[in-house]
């Protein structure tokens, strides 16, 4: 395209005043070195249609994680009434798009307090829009069973979709959704009752690139929501190239076959509008295969930065500049790639403060063969920490896609559930559908440690064998326990019902700003005893789905949270009082 959004993938590195202060205490030996391990991992990046024979079960792994059988989990969509059977069009033609569509959104789209779901469709890509089924949409009564509310409400897209984001990006109230597709994005705007329109044209977002993850956040601190989307690659019919495995069957090429797409930001105007500062924002330097987003503020400026994870090109860490740019300093902070200065194939991504040093570290989770990566942040620098976590035993054994680090049983460490799913259909199956795969679950401990749960796979009940994609994460039926919900590639979606035991006590906050709505990007810093712990407002982690914003804490024995300190995204900061445990409480930005 002559627009300048598309590139080779690895750029060459900006150098502006701000990133070079906060970058001090790296050497010159590790900067050359960074700079080197580019340039090898892009000479020795496969290419061509062997690309994603990179799909691999490593054969030296431990086989079990003696953790004794115990249920996290027990899925129970179809019983609780979210019925969804996800379509990727796969008809023996391997389109490349049908390897990772589908989304997941877990929102309040009414304001009565319990979040409802919302599910992105696929559908037949050489088939007009008008025959696919479209997304669906499922109100909650409250008590975690749910009724599909998709006729006449509006929501029913039915473009290829990929992910969803959720957020009230006009302050009027009620939470919009944002959803990415293969063809035109929609907005849809709440409207109150139900009911939703798109306004995708009217406001400015019909983006028509190719979108995977996307978020709402407000860059530019000035009291409204902005919006990010990750794209993938540049895809049509007419360019889809036709690939053969290593053993000569059809299959699914690789990102690498295709131009990468720079990712989009759309300024909020304030009247319902958006004006793409995609360029001007500096977004147009570093190109990728992007799917994955989280945000958060990482270096504690007290304004968001944006990290993107790539299939098969170098992540990015998008540095608020605090002037309306940002700056990519992912290479020279140490988490564009591993540690040995392989490129990963990044899928989802998730900020934690997981070591409890007050500043948020990244999980990466990618494709078989490799492991997830998780970078320690140390302030001014990212270093590759997974070794020492527990995540390279297992985790190379299958393709991860959506990543949640929530405590699930609300013992103080934070848990992780990855949704796992093939992309090549070459491997041996462990299913009927060969590119089903069990779902994993970890049971966090100090340091961070994690330890796989495998008896049942995933912690699930009954056993579940899924090509999962988008999960998203939240407390479905207010019982202080959060649950998930995944989709799953032409499957029917998973309602995961957390019934996990021993649960320890928890509290949970929501956050809201001045005009009423979730505040997304506010930083919290809870005093529970001696106990210094933080947690963002965040909607958008994991893999194309949006999340349950409320911040859940697990407080194991603990009976109270003394006290809460919360930097608005405005930059202000207020001090809240001591909270009761086992509740869910509002913090409200207070007037100006």
């Amino acid at each position: 395209m002559a627009d300048g959004r598309h590139g080779t993938g690895v750029e060459h590195l900006s150098r502006n005043r701000k990133t070079r202060m906060m970058l001090l205490l790296l050497t010159k030996r590790a900067c050359s070195a960074a700079r080197i391990l580019v340039l090898a991992a892009a000479l020795s990046a496969p290419f061509g249609c062997a690309a994603k024979d990179q799909e691999n079960v490593p054969s030296e792994l431990p086989a079990t994680s003696s953790e004794p059988e115990t249920v996290w989990f027990l899925d129970v969509a179809v019983e609780r009434g979210l019925v969804f059977v996800h379509d990727s069009g796969y008809r023996e033609e391997f389109l490349f798009p049908e390897t990772a569509c589908g989304g997941a959104a877990l929102f309040d789209m009414d304001g009565d307090g319990d979040l409802d779901a919302y599910l992105v469709q696929a559908g037949n890509l050489l088939e007009p829009a008008s025959k696919r089924r479209g997304n669906q949409l499922f109100r909650n009564d409250g008590k975690g069973n749910f009724t599909n509310v998709t006729a006449g409400s509006g929501t029913e897209d039915r473009g290829y979709g990929m992910g969803v984001a959720a957020g009230d990006y006009d302050n009027d109230g009620d939470v919009d959704l944002y959803v990415t597709n293969l063809d035109t994005n929609a907005l849809l705007r709440n409207d109150g009752n139900g009911k939703f329109t798109d306004v995708a044209r009217e406001a400015g977002v019909a983006l028509e690139t190719y979108g995977a993850s996307c978020g709402f956040l407000d860059y530019d601190r000035d009291g409204d929501l902005d919006l990010f989307i990750v794209n993938y690659l540049v895809w049509t019919p007419e360019n889809e190239q036709i690939c053969y495995s290593n053993r000569g069957n059809r299959t699914y090429g690789g990102p690498n076959l295709y131009s990468p797409v720079a990712d989009t930001l759309f300024r909020n105007n304030g009247n319902g509008t958006f004006t793409d500062v995609s360029r001007e924002a500096g977004l147009w330097e570093h190109f990728g295969n992007g799917l994955g987003v989280v945000f958060g503020d990482f270096n504690d400026d007290g304004w968001i930065d944006i990290y993107v994870a790539n299939d098969m090109t170098p992540n990015q860490l998008w540095i608020n500049q605090q002037d309306g740019t940002f700056e990519d300093v992912a290479v020279l902070a140490g988490c564009s790639m591993a540690e040995t200065g392989a490129v990963k194939a990044g899928m989802g991504c998730n900020a934690e403060d997981l070591d409890h040093d007050g500043d948020l570290d990244l999980l990466v989770v990618n494709l078989s063969g490799e492991p997830d990566t998780y970078f320690r942040n140390e302030g001014t620098y990212f270093v590759d920490r997974t070794p020492a976590t527990g995540l390279s035993l297992f985790s190379p054994r299958h393709t991860r896609f959506g990543a949640g680090l929530v405590d699930f049983n609300n013992d103080g460490y934070m848990d992780l559930f990855i949704a796992t799913g093939r992309i090549n259909h070459d491997l041996p199956p462990i299913d009927r559908d060969t590119l089903a795969e069990p779902n994993m679950l970890y049971r966090g401990s100090a340091g961070p440690r994690f330890r796989l749960i495998d008896r049942p796979p995933g912690g699930i009940s009954p056993e579940l064998i899924t090509t999962s994609r988008a999960a998203a994460f939240g407390d479905i039926d207010n019982d202080g326990d959060v649950d998930i919900l995944m989709l799953n590639r032409d499957m029917q979606a998973s309602l995961l019902v957390n019934v996990a035991t021993p649960l320890g006590n928890w509290i949970q906050f929501r956050v809201l700003e001045r005009h009423g709505r979730d505040a997304l990007g506010a930083v919290l810093r809870i005093n529970v005893g001696d106990l210094k712990i933080r947690r963002d407002v965040k909607s958008c982690y994991s893999y194309c789905a949006a999340n349950d914003p409320r911040v859940h804490i697990g407080l194991g024995d603990a009976t109270r949270v003394d006290s809460v300190h919360v930097r608005w995204p405005t930059g202000e900061e207020q001090e809240f009082g001591a909270f009761e445990a086992n509740q869910t409480h509002t913090l409200r930005q207070s007037p100006p």
